[in-house]
């Protein structure tokens, strides 16, 4: 099930328990870094450009729920 990500004026709940603040959220990702290795040979991705990202699920912390996440309004958000 696909979820949409949350906007400036929306946010995620679980229409199961009513949960708005935590989320397992797994997402695939195409991504470019600019990784600097310093002398010991140790990372540091210092650039990071996103090609492509789409979530593929949205999980409830609560209650465990994998297909009861939507959106809903953001309080204070204008319409």
């Amino acid at each position: 099930m696909a979820v949409p990500l949350p906007t400036d004026g929306t946010r995620w709940r679980c229409a199961l328990c009513g949960n708005l603040t935590r989320f397992d959220v797994t997402r695939r990702s195409e991504t470019v870094e600019y990784v600097h290795l310093d002398l010991a040979g140790v990372p540091n991705v210092e650039e990071r450009k996103v090609l492509s990202e789409s979530i593929e699920s949205v999980r409830c912390r609560w209650c465990d729920a994998v297909d009861q996440i939507e959106l809903v309004d953001r309080p204070g958000a204008s319409a």
